[in-house]
């Protein structure tokens, strides 16, 4: 937890917190083992987060949402870190999927896939990523060729949260496969269509209860209403657009982790004893958990910053990498150190230190890796005037 109330907190967001913290203790907690063995959460999970109304709570109430910001997202999201969950993918449901909708769907796609998406009724999925185009976008294979008045969809995805679960799924396919970024467009794709098909659930290091998986697209006929935005072509840019918060959400749940972290070991060393006296006794425990405390609170006071910038709309593309980079970077070392001081327990599995170790590890690769945060943060740096 963090030591300080967070500026952009509010008695609302107090209130929801204390619903979130019991929602996370009571349903998520208990069941982490159960989700991990499964490879998903039980689809109940979404239908109760749905009646509390802790699904699409920034979505607008006139399409079933909670009318709330993205400081209602950060607190659900920082809730679920704080019992140690990572199998849940509400967060990319509610915070991306709910809000590529938003931001450009026609009324007609809002008023239908939104409602049941904040019920829980319609799980969502975003299919960006495919067998080997990682990271670029532009290089995307899957094709949505328009004839007459529907799409025809053929092409393959990977790495997709949500992807075994998802009643829909906006895919990012070439609309016209002779260009490159201008030639992407976003389709909305219903997973009860012929020639659709799920792949297996992909064995992971960590995050091993979330349902990543496969998704193929034979000939997947869908009508031309389907398409996300006024005209074809447009989403790269709504893509570009969206990915911010995308990038925003890695880092509440990267800095809500570290916190977590901090506190799952500070309670180990002062109830484990080594040569007779407490492991916090020592004077390199002592100096090692201050250091991952400084780097919690520094990291805390930058997502604050972020997530306050964010609600005002004031939150630019390099702010967002770098909030994103580092957290993630940062959370990883913070995780690294904790765990040494759990000793051979921390290498075993039912600890929840080793799972958050392998669980932080891909924060710092999808939404954009480190590297793609750098060159996006280099880009906007100013050039020197001569």
């Amino acid at each position: 937890m963090p030591v300080r109330r967070s500026p952009w907190m509010n008695q609302e967001l107090d209130d929801l917190r204390d619903l979130a913290r019991t929602f996370s203790e009571k349903e998520i907690k208990p069941n982490i083992e159960t989700y991990i063995k499964n490879k998903q959460v039980d689809r109940e999970l979404w239908n109760k987060a749905g009646a509390l109304g802790l699904l699409c709570i920034s979505i607008p109430e006139e399409y079933g949402g909670g009318g709330g910001t993205f400081a209602h997202e950060a607190v659900i999201i920082e809730e679920q870190a704080y019992v140690g969950d990572s199998s849940w993918g509400a967060s990319l449901h509610s915070g991306i999927v709910a809000h590529y909708l938003l931001a450009y769907g026609t009324e007609e796609q809002k008023q239908y896939w939104l409602p049941k998406m904040a019920s829980g009724e319609v799980i969502g999925a975003i299919a960006m990523t495919e067998p080997g185009t990682g990271s670029d976008l532009q290089g995307i294979r899957t094709k949505a060729i328009r004839e007459g008045d529907e799409f025809v969809v053929n092409g393959a995805k990977t790495f997709i949260t949500n992807g075994a679960q998802a009643d829909v799924v906006l895919v990012a396919a070439k609309t016209d496969p002779s260009e490159a970024a201008a030639g992407i467009s976003l389709v909305i794709v219903p997973t009860d269509v012929e020639g659709f098909r799920r792949g297996r659930v992909l064995d992971k290091i960590g995050m091993k209860g979330q349902d990543t998986c496969e998704l193929f697209f034979d000939d997947v006929r869908i009508p031309a209403a389907n398409l996300l935005g006024t005209e074809e072509g447009q989403g790269f840019i709504q893509l570009m657009s969206q990915l911010p918060q995308e990038r925003l959400i890695v880092g509440v749940s990267c800095v809500a982790a570290m916190e977590a972290c901090l506190d799952l070991t500070l309670e180990y060393v002062h109830s484990r004893t080594a040569f007779g006296r407490p492991v916090f006794g020592f004077q390199n425990t002592k100096f090692e958990l201050a250091e991952v405390a400084t780097e919690a609170r520094v990291a805390r006071s930058f997502l604050d910053e972020c997530i306050d910038l964010h609600v005002k709309g004031e939150l630019d593309i390099p702010t967002a990498a770098m909030i994103k980079y580092w957290a993630s970077e940062r959370a990883g070392i913070v995780v690294d150190k904790c765990l040494q001081m759990f000793g051979g327990y921390g290498f075993m599995e039912e600890y929840p230190i080793a799972r958050a170790y392998t669980d932080l590890r891909v924060s710092r690769i999808y939404a954009g890796t480190t590297e793609i945060m750098k060159e996006i943060i280099a880009r906007m740096l100013p050039t020197p005037q001569s």
